[in-house]
């Protein structure tokens, strides 16, 4: 898209409730409360991602419903 590279993730799941979709790129934070540290996982891979793309002057972003699931948008410059 112009000067800038989009790379969008979409699934069709159950989505993510409006009240976790601003926290889901903070490090630790896990919304749902079915997964954990003892199933594995820490809550630092969207975080990571966030931090990856904001250090090339991009963004990633979130768009979630019930009935469409969620849709991640990474946004990178492409210089």
């Amino acid at each position: 898209s112009g000067d800038q590279v989009l790379l969008s993730i979409a699934d069709n799941g159950i989505g993510i409730p409006e009240k976790d979709l601003e926290r889901v790129t903070d490090p630790f934070y896990m919304g749902d409360p079915s997964r954990s540290k003892a199933k594995g996982g820490f809550g630092l891979g969207l975080s990571i991602a966030k931090e990856v793309a904001e250090e090339h002057g991009g963004t990633i972003t979130a768009k979630s419903s019930d009935e469409e699931g969620t849709t991640f948008t990474a946004t990178l410059p492409t210089a």
